[in-house]
């Protein structure tokens, strides 16, 4: 084994653990979600439920949010964006950034374009009086 192999091979080495080593949680940074259904708190006063209105399938899924208070009560006062995209072709089929639509009931929706089956996300952004409130991201395969 030649000597620049071997070193080629140890920088790999040395630097492997530094680069696996993932960053703390940032503004920025996206969390994982729990799954659809489930009460996700939103901030110290608020939480959430999400999912989609039905199975998703190839071509548009609806993907629903309702936001309330501890005490149980609707809250309409956020703004909810969503961006769906396949993070095997990062970028290839991202919907970019949508305001989710307010229904006459309360409720959050946001059509999803789902146009081939594989592994899918929607990260959702939760603000409140144009502050991030919660990054929050949902993985399923198509």
């Amino acid at each position: 084994m030649s000597k620049a192999l071997v070193a080629s091979f140890l920088g790999m080495v040395l630097v492997a653990p530094i680069v696996a080593a993932a960053p703390a949680p940032g503004p920025g940074t996206f969390v994982s979600l729990p799954q659809p259904g489930r009460k996700v708190p939103l901030g110290k006063d608020h939480y959430f439920t999400y999912g989609f209105t039905q199975q998703p399938k190839l071509g548009t899924a609806i993907m629903r949010v309702e936001i309330f208070t501890l005490d149980g009560k609707r809250d309409t006062t956020f703004a909810i964006q969503g961006d769906a995209d396949m993070p095997s072709m990062r970028g290839a089929h991202s919907s970019g950034p949508k305001a989710f639509v307010l229904s006459n009931k309360g409720v959050y929706l946001l059509p999803v374009q789902l146009v081939m089956p594989g592994d899918w996300e929607i990260r959702f952004s939760f603000l409140k009086n144009n502050q991030a409130v919660l990054r929050g991201l949902y993985l399923f395969d198509l």
